[in-house]
């Protein structure tokens, strides 16, 4: 094999060196480049997820006092709810505070009945059907004083006759008044028959 001229090894040696070059430049500075242009395009994203974390810790405050607000909120309507953990004992403690009502108002209570719960949303209505005797001015104040209670009552109902001819001032009303607890298990809702009722 001949030996190369100079001008020859010149020309190998500058074509291995752009080689080299070339080679460095597509598999080191090329994707050292690509990554930095992925980053700095991520840049404007991070920045915004970064403000965005920055503000919902600055509104931790906010967010904190309006749920002790909402909680408060709950705890004082809870209080007008019935007591009592299951309907029937919810539907004795309404009983209980209607009759004495009635019995403040001086009007005499001839007939109540319990009817059945039904459900109302994320509450379940608790209501009773009460007939009293009394005057006129006695039945309001047995109004007065159910819509004065501390506790959530609501008047679904309301009948008023005369007991007799001979004596217009003496009323018979019948009245349906609505208490409201919590749910506490499977209820029936409004329009529903009670379980084991006859159909027809």
């Amino acid at each position: 094999m001949a030996a190369l001229s100079k001008r020859e090894r010149t020309i190998i040696g500058v074509a291995a060196g752009v080689a080299i070059l070339t080679a460095g430049y597509v598999y080191l500075v090329e994707p050292t480049l690509a990554r930095t242009r992925e980053q700095a395009a991520l840049i404007p994203a991070r920045e915004e997820v970064l403000s965005k974390r920055r503000a919902l810790i600055a509104q931790r405050a906010a967010y904190a006092a309006r749920l002790e607000e909402v909680s408060q909120a709950a705890e004082q309507a809870a209080t007008g709810l019935l007591p009592g953990a299951t309907p029937p004992l919810a539907a004795s403690e309404l009983q209980k505070l209607v009759k004495e009502l009635a019995g403040q108002s001086s009007v005499e209570v001839r007939s109540e009945r319990i009817l059945p719960p039904v459900e109302r949303g994320s509450l379940l209505e608790i209501p009773l059907e009460l007939t009293v005797a009394g005057g006129i001015r006695d039945v309001l104040t047995l109004l007065y004083r159910l819509e004065g209670t501390t506790k959530i009552l609501t008047l679904q109902e309301l009948k008023v006759r005369v007991v007799s001819v001979g004596q217009p001032k003496e009323l018979l009303t019948t009245l349906t008044v609505s208490g409201y607890v919590l749910p506490s298990g499977p209820t029936q809702k409004q329009g529903e028959k009670p379980e084991g009722s006859p159909k027809g």
